[in-house]
């Protein structure tokens, strides 16, 4: 806290003059993530469809184009491979086998039978009956509703209701755009994905909250500012704190992301643009919204006091 009350910089940037222009390119993110979603899907993982999932490591470069035919020749019906990270790992992805849990072994028998001394470990094994599959979608949907609702129910507590219906609009936009993403980059949607999602809505919605508490204290301060300089002023005296709070987010992400291996590359991924696209909706989309309504309409403690004002001023 001591940095940010005595940093040497003192922002002074106009954002209110650029509101529409932030506002059209949220709403043709949103518009063009759910045409991206309608058109192209959620690349579905394990977890959600049902399968074989097979993480290797193999003792030399592995060659795809070679394992795929050899892993196509068992009948075992669709085969996908992924190289990630270094060129001996590989993730190999088996359609659900016909019967139970003693069919899947089966299958998973013989892909290692073929691939024989070719591996050099074997990291992970996993597969997911279509039973199981649904459950967890039926899961994932309702933790994703109830998750929406508390932080719906909180927000329209917690702020007058232009608050609320800018907060929300500006949380579903960070929501929608993400899942959006992963639709256009095909990055499998799987349980820890969905997790990340949540995390985006959490993140979101307290950097927003940061910023209107910072609105609604200048609103009872200055009664009479124009509402385009008022939270211009609001987002200026938040803007260090929050930018911080990003960057150092930011890099830890970046560094799971790079470091982290194939299991938590869908999950960083999908933080790192929902801490980003969540910093500028904050101020981008949620405070220019603001100025399209009446807000002054049921705000208490507002004064006119120039000794107050000039304290205020003070402190920002």
């Amino acid at each position: 806290m001591a940095l940010i009350r005595y940093a040497p910089i003192a922002p002074n940037f106009n954002f209110m003059r650029g509101r529409k222009v932030f506002m059209a390119f949220s709403v043709a993110m949103v518009v063009a993530s759910l045409t991206i979603l309608a058109v192209r899907g959620l690349n579905l993982g394990v977890d959600f469809r049902g399968g074989i999932l097979i993480e290797i490591e193999t003792r030399d470069a592995a060659n795809l184009g070679d394992l795929r035919a050899r892993l196509g020749s068992l009948g075992l019906g669709e085969v996908t491979l992924q190289e990630f990270g270094d060129p001996k790992d590989v993730l190999i992805n088996v359609q659900r086998q016909d019967g139970a849990e003693e069919e899947q072994i089966a299958a998973i028998n013989l892909i290692k039978s073929e691939l024989g001394d070719q591996v050099a470990e074997y990291r992970r094994t996993e597969f997911v009956g279509p039973k199981v599959g649904d459950e967890l979608k039926q899961a994932g949907l309702l933790a994703t509703v109830l998750a929406m609702l508390g932080i719906t129910i909180y927000i329209w507590f917690r702020f007058e209701w232009q608050f609320a219906v800018a907060a929300l609009i500006a949380l579903f936009h960070d929501v929608i755009s993400t899942i959006g993403l992963m639709a256009l980059i095909q990055l499998e949607f799987n349980l820890s994905t969905l997790a990340a999602i949540l995390t985006v809505a959490g993140y979101s919605i307290n950097d927003t909250v940061v910023i209107f508490d910072r609105v609604r204290e200048t609103l009872r301060k200055y009664k009479k500012l124009p509402i385009l300089d008022l939270l211009t002023r609001a987002v200026n005296g938040t803007l260090i704190r929050t930018s911080l709070t990003s960057v150092t987010t930011l890099l830890a992400l970046i560094s799971l992301a790079v470091f982290g291996g194939e299991v938590i590359r869908g999950f960083s991924i999908a933080l790192i643009w929902g801490v980003v696209i969540g910093t500028f909706s904050s101020w981008g989309l949620a405070v220019p919204i603001l100025s399209y309504t009446n807000l002054r309409v049921g705000v208490t403690g507002a004064t006119d006091d120039p000794a107050e004002k000039t304290k205020a001023a003070e402190k920002s």
